[in-house]
């Protein structure tokens, strides 16, 4: 979406959102690549005995999709030169529902070639990552 030819950023621009959807399905397929075979991630009953309040996507799983809106904002993986973030809420994940997440960012500085990025995630308007922040180039 960035490129030398492309738009400029400027600072304090709002860019486009993007709202990943995330549902029991895409938890057993990411399980199954990542070996991440957590009870959490996948049995109900587990997942509440231990007290969530169902089963919830795997961080990395939601890490992973924002650094998808990154790398597309950026152009590619290549011109993510940093991006991180804090987990502060679990993705909750209902059986036969889609839930979001839902990605906004705010360039906070454009200069030499890179744009520093805030970043937004929530899930049913729940913020679930903290600090989250990018830093791309141009």
């Amino acid at each position: 979406m960035v490129d030398s030819g492309g738009p400029r950023m400027i600072k304090d621009q709002v860019l486009d959102e993007k709202v990943f959807a995330i549902n029991r399905a895409l938890l057993k397929q990411y399980a199954d690549a990542s070996g991440d075979q957590n009870p959490i991630h996948q049995d109900e009953a587990f997942a509440k005995s231990v007290g969530l309040p169902d089963v919830i996507a795997h961080g990395m799983l939601t890490m992973a999709l924002a650094g998808k809106y990154v790398s597309d904002i950026a152009g590619g993986a290549a011109k993510v030169l940093e991006f991180g973030a804090r987990f502060t809420k679990p993705v909750v994940v209902p059986a036969g529902q889609d839930v979001d997440l839902t990605l906004s960012a705010t360039v906070t500085d454009v200069a030499d070639g890179k744009v520093s990025l805030s970043l937004s995630a929530t899930s049913a308007g729940v913020k679930v990552l903290g600090m989250a922040k990018a830093v791309i180039t141009l």
